[in-house]
């Protein structure tokens, strides 16, 4: 049987609520089992149905798509969040990584694209809508010799790991990958996260990529 992919909805304009869910349940292994209109109905709804994954604006009365994001990651960091959103500013990419969503999609992208990225975030996978990718690999850069360690800091191991997160693989799958346990998996990118000052898996397999530690 094919797994239900149950996700929350948070929107504050119920015509692009409405526009989304739809295209969303064309799949036929997701379904949208509840609203939001602000960011304090979507905490409270997040905390009740505790989705697989939470679909977030940036741009919600009462609290922000950022703010609702780093509440999931302190309270439910089992519930993936992927920011579907008009915004493309750097500021914006930036502090939406920093909470630790699990990706960022803009609302112009293909509906196959969003729904496909519902997938992505529900695996486990970080996700990254193209059209910004470029733009904050050369923001990244440009921080870099300023706000970054000396790559030298990261460890082969750390690289081996860094590597296969950017290929989308879980800790677990990780862990298999290289003969550790997932425990020392989650204990490695605590280091990564740490010598890239990155607050998300996606944050430090961008800043990675851009000092060149691991390939695209």
């Amino acid at each position: 049987m094919t797994t239900l992919i149950r996700v929350l909805l948070a929107d504050d304009h119920a015509v692009v609520r409405a526009g989304i869910r739809q295209f969303l349940e064309q799949a036929a292994d997701i379904a949208v089992i509840a609203e939001a209109d602000d960011g304090e109905m979507a905490r409270s709804l997040i905390g009740q149905h505790k989705p697989d994954v939470a679909v977030l604006d940036i741009q919600m009365p009462k609290a922000t798509g950022i703010e609702v994001t780093r509440w999931v990651r302190a309270h439910h960091p089992e519930v993936g969040v992927l920011v579907l959103t008009a915004y493309d500013d750097d500021p914006y990419v930036t502090a939406v990584l920093q909470a630790g969503a699990n990706g960022y999609v803009l609302k112009t992208a293909a509906p196959a694209s969003i729904i496909q990225a519902v997938h992505d975030v529900h695996e486990g996978k970080s996700v990254l809508d193209p059209a910004i990718t470029g733009r904050l690999l050369a923001h990244i850069a440009g921080r870099a010799a300023a706000d970054l360690p000396v790559y030298e800091e990261v460890t082969e191991r750390e690289r081996e790991v860094l590597a296969l997160a950017a290929k989308g693989y879980t800790n677990k799958a990780i862990g298999v990958q290289l003969g550790i346990s997932d425990r020392t998996v989650q204990g490695h990118l605590a280091k990564i996260y740490q010598k890239l000052d990155a607050g998300s898996r996606t944050e430090a397999v961008m800043k990675a990529v851009s000092l060149g530690l691991i390939e695209r």
